[in-house]
């Protein structure tokens, strides 16, 4: 494997950002998909708020499980075998969660959902960030956000229009998650081993290898522990309101606002294209000197979306206001920038494993706190987006704090992050 792709062209890096940026697609596909199926099932199959609360934190969990294990061995193996077989794997979970009727199979198959994506993320986006270049890096990386923002269109457009079918429109959730992985799977197979990992991890004549090593210690005690910690921070906290935005939405508008399934869905998928034209404002400004400008605009707007249902309580004209704020600020201060961030802060010899790390404390978090957001929905919403409005301020305070002076563009395959003396391009 290591021969040919050592020997095979280099892919267009746009079409390998196509093809595993398509991981994110899967990942909100996946996670705002099976919110409105269990909503869905909440009616047909009989799931109980205890039953949604454990499948909903289990596909959390599960990413962050595969995150972990992911991200390690796509440092230790590379990032085709690991990406190859995740994707395999989505492809079982979600073919098994179609067709489940009760709630151990649709644990079972959430569960390898959770798993194979979580897996998948952070070996993927390396690839993006190892096939690019310092003039479309940024770009290409904001592509794969583009595609988790498909991933939510289309999960809301399917319970759009098909969500009044009862059982049927949750299994078509489902069902479009594993042919989607499947053609992914098939896509692949034509991207090759990224050359940096291979020059990280290629042996001299001697069998030393050429690159300095780098090891998981220099993540907490080295010099890539302010951005390890930093990220971890700033993506724990702001990732907490989005898996529950992106998990719990469409059981506000049922449960607490009195709209249904196909109505709340509408009311998403309409918003989504102003989304996308912001995706792609994201896009123009990530790689120039202005992206830090837009992330402290998009925080401000971003913490105070959550903070508008807390004080003015839970309406039509409420909600709508909490989604396009959420959605504008989001695309500016949000996984958008934490992506990017991470393949500039750290070597290619640890790059999947810190990316998977901080993956996987944020999904571990999402879990805890998803397993119990509908019964705190229950027990009064407004005090829960009260402390979403205030983990998301601490949030991207920590991200204004560690990557205020960061340089911008500086990316290596083994080398320790250049100090913003070292550079006059900041984030």
């Amino acid at each position: 494997m290591t021969a040919t792709a050592a020997t095979r062209p280099a892919p267009n890096p746009w079409w390998v950002g196509l093809v595993c940026g398509m991981a994110s697609y899967i990942d909100s596909a996946a996670i705002v998909g099976t919110g409105i199926a269990l909503v869905i099932y909440q009616q047909t199959i009989g799931l109980d708020p205890g039953q949604i609360g454990w499948l909903s934190g289990a596909l959390t969990f599960f990413v962050a499980i595969g995150a972990i294990v992911g991200g390690k061995l796509g440092d230790m193996f590379g990032r085709r075998s690991v990406f190859v077989v995740t994707m395999g794997i989505i492809t079982v979970g979600a073919t098994l969660a179609t067709f489940a009727g009760n709630f151990g199979l649709l644990l079972a198959g959430v569960a390898l959902i959770g798993f194979g994506t979580g897996a998948d993320l952070p070996v993927s986006l390396a690839t993006i960030a190892e096939s690019s270049s310092d003039s479309n890096r940024g770009k290409i990386i904001g592509l794969s956000n583009q595609l988790w923002l498909l991933g939510i269109i289309s999960a809301i457009a399917i319970a759009t229009f098909f969500g009044g079918l009862g059982r049927l429109g949750g299994q078509l959730l489902f069902g479009q998650v594993a042919v989607i992985s499947l053609l992914v799977l098939i896509a692949r197979f034509s991207i090759p081993e990224t050359p940096a990992w291979l020059r990280a991890n290629a042996a001299g004549h001697d069998g030393v290898a050429t690159a300095p090593k780098v090891t998981v210690r220099d993540l907490v005690t080295g010099p890539y522990a302010k951005p390890f910690f930093g990220l971890l921070g700033f993506y724990c906290l702001t990732n907490l309101a989005a898996n529950t935005q992106g998990q719990f939405t469409t059981y506000l508008w049922v449960n607490v606002v009195g709209t249904d399934v196909q109505t709340a869905s509408l009311i998403g998928l309409l918003s989504f294209p102003l989304f996308l034209v912001f995706g792609f404002w994201f896009m123009k400004i990530v790689d120039g000197k202005y992206r830090f400008v837009y992330f402290i605009a998009g925080a401000v707007a971003y913490a105070a979306s959550y903070f508008i249902p807390a004080i003015l309580g839970f309406s039509f004209p409420t909600m709508i206001a909490y989604t396009l704020l959420n959605g504008m600020g989001g695309a500016f201060a949000f996984e958008g920038i934490m992506k990017v961030w991470t393949q500039e802060s750290f070597a290619t010899q640890i790059r999947a494993t810190a990316q998977g790390t901080i993956l996987a404390v944020a999904r571990f978090s999402a879990a805890l706190l998803a397993s119990i957001t509908p019964m705190l929905i229950n027990n009064g919403p407004q005090a829960l987006f009260a402390g979403l409005g205030a983990v998301v301020t601490i949030g991207v305070l920590i991200g204004w704090f560690v990557f205020r002076d960061a340089p911008r563009n500086q990316f290596s395959d083994a080398e320790a992050p250049a100090t913003a003396a070292e550079s006059t391009s900041v984030a």
